[in-house]
């Protein structure tokens, strides 16, 4: 099960020599490293990936390594039209998500709709601000396990947003933020239908919508609880101490107009049931026929769309607010990842954790579930999971049994290796964008500073879980 020093095969079919994938392995870890030092090089994420999805995809030309002839096509007008290997190697539904969500999200709050929601979760909270994070960190549980976490991070980091300057407590925001992008990855753990990689290991395994459900759930709820509590802690989110404070606070909140940003009473309604329906048609996609095949990132445009015709004559107004720079980096770091795979650098990896399925029973899932982690922190962790789906699928004992905790050591470590570094996972990078869009300081190392504790215990709580359960 050791790596061979032989030549490995490429994602293209090419043999690829050893000596090559470890150059890419090394451009890799140069591209992560850069990101680490963002200010002190003082160029953006969108650029440093820019710049290394040149240089990949110029060496993986220069080494023959991208089939760009027979990477995909499209039959067009009855002519095969070839596509660069980059094209199709661009998760183009991830791109779809954050372009339609963003849009409906930024239409949809012209309606009022999310300063009303946002001034009676304040409400209920009755000024409080620990009640309140534990507010929205459910619903960043709950949003997450219905929708996806990229969709998920976008409503609820505009919510937290207009009830803390509501409160006068615009201070907490980056507390509250970071700990509910670092919720998405929790809450995606919840169903099968929640992320990508539950998707692909289920499908695999042959794990039950319902039985994934009931053995996901206990970890998420005490990992929600426990990552809320450190973050109090961390952020110095507290409950309110003195009567005189709450009776402050009290009085403040009573005097908030949840109707006081609905300028149009018919298009807050309409936003209403356009939300619903939203969030509806996204948790159900996989159950809807032809919706099925056209997946969430068109559910999501479709829904910009329907919302764009209010404002059709000014809808280069909402274009101009879409964080093309965030776009810009998913597309160039799928690029990356895309190489990588061709040059086998994803192999290599792969590799690299076979000898841990000897380790044991006790000791192979729990070594597994940290590694895939690792891992998945510095990488996709949707080709990683299919990855490692399918070694797990090759061994008869594991590929026998759905309920095998190797399976669910992929699919923890998966979701919760997004926690460690802001490229881990789409949601914490979306997290730490709406952070600098309030204008909010916040790195690359700063980020990996703040959520190494979170995501140790989360990885921590899941190894005994794992262990406890299996």
């Amino acid at each position: 099960m050791n790596i061979s020093p032989a030549i490995l095969a490429s994602a293209s079919g090419h043999a690829v020599e050893p000596g090559v994938t470890y150059l890419f392995l090394g451009l890799l870890g140069a591209m992560i490293l850069c990101l680490a030092l963002e200010e002190k090089i003082h160029a953006k994420k969108s650029v440093i990936v820019g710049v290394f999805g040149i240089l990949a995809l110029f060496i993986g030309t220069w080494f023959h390594l991208l089939p760009f002839a027979d990477v995909g096509s499209l039959l067009i007008g009855g002519h095969q039209v070839s596509l660069p290997v980059y094209v199709p190697g661009v998760d183009w539904e991830v791109i779809a998500i954050i372009l339609g969500s963003s849009l409906f999200v930024d239409i949809t709050s012209k309606s009022g709709l999310f300063t009303w929601v946002a001034v009676k979760l304040t409400k209920l909270s009755v000024g409080d601000p620990l009640r309140l994070l534990v507010l929205y960190g459910v619903m960043t549980v709950v949003f997450s396990a219905v929708l996806n976490n990229v969709t998920a991070m976008i409503i609820v980091g505009s919510l937290t947003g207009v009830s803390l300057k509501k409160l006068d407590r615009s201070e907490k925001l980056l507390g509250f933020l970071l700990i509910e992008g670092l919720l998405t990855n929790v809450g995606g753990l919840l169903t099968l239908i929640s992320s990508v990689p539950n998707i692909i290991v289920g499908k695999t395994a042959g794990i039950e919508f319902v039985d994934f459900f009931i053995k996901a759930a206990p970890y998420v709820v005490v990992s929600t609880l426990v990552t809320l509590w450190m973050g109090a802690k961390l952020f110095k989110i507290s409950s309110l101490k003195s009567d005189e404070e709450r009776a402050s606070a009290k009085a403040l909140v009573a005097g908030f107009d949840e109707n006081e940003g609905i300028e149009s009473p018919g298009f807050f309604r309409f936003g209403a049931l356009m939300t619903f329906v939203f969030i509806g048609t996204v948790a159900m996609t996989s159950q809807l026929p032809v919706i099925n095949e056209l997946g969430l990132g068109f559910v999501a445009l479709a829904f910009a769309g329907l919302m764009l015709i209010r404002y059709k004559s000014v809808a280069d107004r909402f274009y101009k607010t879409i964080d093309w720079d965030l776009l810009f980096f998913f597309v160039c770091l799928f690029a990356v990842i895309n190489v990588m795979e061709h040059a086998q650098v994803l192999g290599l990896i792969g590799e690299w954790l076979k000898p841990i399925l000897e380790l044991g029973d006790s000791a192979g899932p729990a070594s597994l579930l940290v590694a895939s982690a690792v891992a998945s922190s510095v990488t996709d962790n949707i080709p990683l999971a299919a990855m490692l789906a399918k070694i797990l699928a090759g061994i008869p004992e594991i590929a026998a049994n759905s309920d095998s905790p190797y399976w669910w050591a992929v699919i923890f470590g998966a979701n919760l290796g997004g926690n460690i570094t802001p490229i881990g996972s789409a949601s914490t990078l979306v997290a730490v964008t709406i952070i600098h869009k309030y204008e909010l300081k916040l790195s690359f190392a700063g980020f990996v500073k703040i959520a190494i504790p979170y995501a140790v215990i989360q990885l921590i709580l899941a190894v005994v879980y794992l262990l406890l359960t299996s």
